[in-house]
C-alpha cells in the first residue's frame, strides 16, 4: 500500500457565510413502509455508530440513504474509503437535492446499488489532503458535481470533456456508481466525502455554500449549452419550465445579455419569472403563445422532463436555431421530420459540463451574484422534500444542512 502523509483539519472552521434568501423548511420525515427491488445491494452498509477515523485509514461516516429501492431514505453509516496520494477529505456543509437522485431511487433509469446515498451537488470545506496534492489546502472551500472520475486517456477526456467520457465504462458517478477498485460511491447525503484532487472544484469566496450547491447540477447543465449555442446580445432564448433548472437558465441567459423568456404550462411563476430576469413570459397552454412565438428564437432550452410535442417546440426557432434538450423524459421522444427539415433547425441534448467548465460556471456566478434559489432542510426533512419535488411544490431548490445528518 502507497504510504500517504495526510495534513488534517483539526479545528471547526464552520461556514459562516450569508444565506440571505434562502427558507428553512423543517419539513416532516417520511415514515412509510419500504419496498425491495431488483438492484444491487451492498452489505457495507449499517446502522452503527459514525466512527469517521484517521483519514488515512477507512472509517465510517453518517449518511442519509435508501436502504432499497423506493424506499424512504434513513440515517445509516457507509464505509469511506482511506485518503489517497491525491485525495482529499471534504466536510459536506451543504447538499442540494435533484430530481436525478429521486429517479435513481426509484431505478427509473435501471438497476440501482443499495444502500443508495444520492446527493451530486455538494459544497463543503477541504478537512485534510493527502500527501502528493497540489491544488487545495486545508480551509478551501470546494464542490464536487456529478462525476468523480473519469478515464483520463479517451479523445473527449483529453479534449477536456470529462462528462462524455468514452473510456472504460465512462464517467464514475458521483453515487450509484462504482469507482476503479469496483467499490460502490457514495453522494453528498453526507458528513464528508472523499475525491480526487481534479475531480472538485472552488467555490469562489463570495457565493454562499449554499446557494452555490446546486449549481454542481443545475447550474452547469444549463451554462454549458448556453455557452456552446452562444447565448449573448442580440440572441433570443427560451427556457422551458421554471423549476430548478429553468430558474437558473433564465439567470445565467440574462446575465450573459440574451433576450429571455419563459416558456411554462401556465402563468401561475410568471411574477417569479420576470423577477428572476425573463424579458418575456408566455404560457405554453395556450394555443396563440406557438403563433404568436413562431420563428422568433435562436435557442431553446427545454429543462422539463415531461412528455412534449418537440415539433410545436422546434416551430418557435428561427432559421438555423437549435432545441436543448435537458431533461430525461422516461418515454422516447417522437419529432416530425419537417419540423426540422423547414429553417434547418436542429434537435440536440447536452449533459452537465466539463471540469473546466464547471468552474467558469462557478466564477461567472460569483461574478454577476447569481446563486440558486433554495429551500434550506434538515435531513429529517429528506423525505417530504422528495415528495414535494414530485408535486412541483419548491422554490426553486432544496438544500440539505448537513450539519443535521
Amino acid at each position: 500500500m502507497t504510504n500517504t502523509t495526510v495534513t488534517e483539519h483539526t479545528t471547526d472552521s464552520a461556514d459562516t457565510t450569508d444565506t440571505a434568501g434562502t427558507t428553512d423548511t423543517a419539513g416532516t420525515a417520511d415514515t412509510a413502509g419500504t419496498t425491495g427491488g431488483a438492484g444491487t445491494t451492498d452489505t457495507g452498509s449499517t446502522a452503527a455508530t459514525e466512527t469517521p477515523g484517521a483519514p488515512d485509514r477507512p472509517g465510517r461516516i453518517a449518511v442519509w440513504a435508501a436502504p432499497a429501492p423506493k424506499a424512504p431514505l434513513e440515517r445509516t453509516t457507509v464505509p469511506r474509503r482511506a485518503l489517497g496520494p491525491e485525495d482529499i477529505l471534504i466536510d459536506v456543509r451543504y447538499a442540494g437535492i435533484c430530481h436525478s437522485d429521486i429517479h435513481q431511487v426509484d431505478e427509473d433509469w435501471g438497476p440501482g446499488i443499495f444502500p443508495m446515498v444520492p446527493g451530486h451537488e455538494i459544497a463543503g470545506v477541504v478537512a485534510a489532503v493527502g500527501s502528493a496534492v497540489s491544488r487545495w489546502t486545508v480551509g478551501d472551500r470546494v464542490g464536487v458535481g456529478c462525476f468523480v472520475d473519469s478515464c483520463r486517456e479517451c479523445d473527449n477526456c483529453r479534449a477536456g470533456l470529462q462528462q462524455y467520457c468514452t473510456g472504460g465504462n465512462g464517467i464514475v458517478l458521483t453515487y450509484n456508481g462504482r469507482g476503479r477498485d469496483g467499490s460502490p460511491t457514495y453522494g453528498g447525503y453526507a458528513k464528508q466525502l472523499v475525491v480526487d484532487e481534479r475531480y472538485a472544484l472552488r467555490i469562489p469566496d463570495s457565493l454562499p455554500l449554499d446557494v452555490a450547491a446546486p449549481l454542481l447540477c443545475a447550474g452547469i447543465t444549463v451554462y454549458s449549452p448556453l455557452s456552446h449555442w452562444g447565448a449573448g446580445p442580440g440572441r433570443k432564448v427560451a427556457v422551458v419550465g421554471l423549476g430548478g433548472l429553468g430558474h437558473l437558465g433564465v439567470r445565467l441567459a440574462r446575465a450573459k445579455g440574451a433576450e429571455v423568456t419563459v416558456l411554462s404550462q401556465s402563468l401561475r411563476k410568471r411574477e417569479d419569472g420576470l423577477r428572476l430576469g425573463a424579458h418575456d413570459y408566455r404560457a405554453t397552454s395556450d394555443p396563440a403563445t406557438f403563433a404568436e412565438l413562431a420563428g422568433r428564437f435562436d435557442l431553446i432550452l427545454n429543462t422539463v422532463s415531461a412528455d412534449l410535442d418537440l415539433s410545436a417546440y422546434l416551430g418557435l426557432l428561427r432559421t438555423n436555431g437549435t432545441l436543448v434538450q435537458l431533461g430525461a423524459p422516461a418515454k422516447p421522444v417522437s419529432v416530425g421530420a419537417h419540423s426540422l427539415l423547414m429553417g434547418r433547425r436542429s434537435l440536440s441534448g447536452s449533459m452537465i459540463g466539463s471540469l473546466a467548465e464547471t468552474q467558469e460556471m462557478l466564477d461567472f456566478c460569483a461574478e454577476h451574484g447569481i446563486g440558486a434559489e433554495i429551500e434550506l432542510i434538515p435531513a429529517e426533512g429528506i423525505n417530504e422534500a422528495y415528495r414535494r419535488v414530485l408535486a412541483s411544490d419548491v422554490h426553486y431548490r432544496f438544500v440539505i444542512d448537513t450539519a443535521t445528518i
